[in-house]
This record gives C-alpha cells, structure tokens and sequence, in this order.
C-alpha cells in the first residue's frame, strides 16, 4: 500500500533533505491528543483545526502523539487529522504506531529506540512512508544512518519537561547536534526544549527541522501566528545566506 497526501507547494530547506521524500519546514510540530499532553488538543476537532492552521503557516509535516489513547480511539484521531492534513497539503506523521499510520493512510509513522524495529516498521508501512526515529547519542545517530529511516531525531538538546523518562540521560547540548550533524547525512531532526530563541542556532549547525511540543502555546497569539514566526525564522536565514 503506498501511503501519499496531498502536497502544496515545498519551501526551500537546507542540508540534506531528500526533497521528493521528507518534506521539511523548519518547524515540525508534534500535537498531542487529548488535553493531558504538553501540546494537548481535548477534541478531534481542535487537533484538525489545528493542522489546518499549521498548514495555512506553511508547516508540511505535523506528528500526532497519543500516549493516553486506546489503539482505536488513536486510529480515530489519525483518521481525522489525515483528512485534515490532505486538505491543507500538510503530511501527517503518526507517533509510535505502524499499524495506525498504515491503516489511517498517514504519511508516515515515528518511532522510538524502544518501539519495534525499523526493519519491522517498514514491513508494517511499505517503502513509501517516511519513517523517522529518535535517537539520543552520537552513536545511536550513526546506527539510524545504516537503517530504513528517512529522517533521524537527536535529543533531548535542553532540558525538557516531556522527556523526563530515564532512557534520556539528560540535555544531549548543541555541541552533541553538531558533532551528530557531521556525522549523518539523513535528514536531521532537533528535539527537545527548544524555543524560538534557540532555533536560529540549531539552523546554523545544518538541522533540517526543530520538533516543537509545547512551545506552541502561547495564549496571545493564534497557533498560525506562531507558526509564522517560528518558519520567519528559516526565511530569514535563507536571505541572510544568499546576499
């Protein structure tokens, strides 16, 4: 089954996106399900509306997480927002679950160093999803480039409220995203604490895409104007490149 969403117009990126594959905006933002999250949506409609307004941003991948949900009820939401994500050329990345992404017609699925294997993803999701998979050292980085994987996520960068489980040893620092940088040539996510101050220093070091959970919630501004000043970030930069 071949997995695909609608796609608009791809602003340039940097480094090595594989532009046919991994449609990166800078901001790739992970949406909770259910208003427990850090980034929580408490109805399928706000979490489509919010998609909506990611995509009208010009964000092109949006992930759902929903660590609280039942397999069905997790199913319900990727069917939705995949509706959502389509119809605003936005691609939807399910978080953990394979068979959710495969049976939503998501455009892809993330996964953990603890979740069921690549190898065993892609025979879930078929060779056209983008796969991408967290790592959280240099070494797990250079094994993630020998895998199936589209993209790789290192993190946590800073300290981080939603990382807090004992697999992460800690803030991994920009001199770790650096030195990952060097080291892989995939696509490379930033993930982990990161605010808007910080996001101009981890596009000098080559990320293609900074994950961003709760720092999209400001109450006085819309989650599109946010966006935009997020993605005002990578156009700046893009202009300061060339002149």
């Amino acid at each position: 089954m071949t997995l695909t969403f609608a796609r608009a117009a791809i602003p340039p990126v940097f480094s090595n996106v594989l532009r046919s594959k991994v449609p990166f905006s800078l901001l790739y933002p992970i949406l909770d399900a259910g208003p427990s999250g850090p980034s929580g949506y408490a109805t399928k409609t706000s979490f489509c509306d919010a998609i909506a307004s990611l995509g009208k941003a010009g964000c092109r991948l949006v992930q759902l997480r929903a660590k609280e949900l039942s397999a069905g009820e997790f199913l319900a939401w990727a069917k939705a927002g995949v509706t959502a994500a389509r119809r605003h050329g936005v691609g939807l990345i399910v978080n953990d679950r394979a068979d959710v992404a495969l049976l939503s017609g998501a455009s892809g699925v993330h996964v953990g160093q603890t979740d069921i294997s690549v190898a065993a993803v892609r025979r879930v999701v078929g060779n056209e999803a983008i796969v991408g998979l967290s790592t959280h050292s240099l070494e797990q980085a250079k094994e993630a480039e020998a895998k199936a994987v589209d993209y790789v996520a290192i993190g946590p960068v800073f300290a981080t409220k939603t990382k807090s489980d004992p697999v992460y040893a800690g803030p991994l620092g920009v001199s770790a995203v650096r030195e990952v940088r060097l080291a892989v040539q995939k696509p490379l996510v930033a993930i982990g604490g990161i605010t808007i101050e910080r996001a101009r220093e981890l596009i000098d070091l080559g990320v293609d895409g900074v994950a961003v959970i709760s720092g999209l919630r400001e109450r006085d501004r819309s989650l599109e104007e946010q966006a935009r000043r997020w993605l005002a970030i990578e156009a700046n930069q893009r202009r300061w490149e060339v002149s």
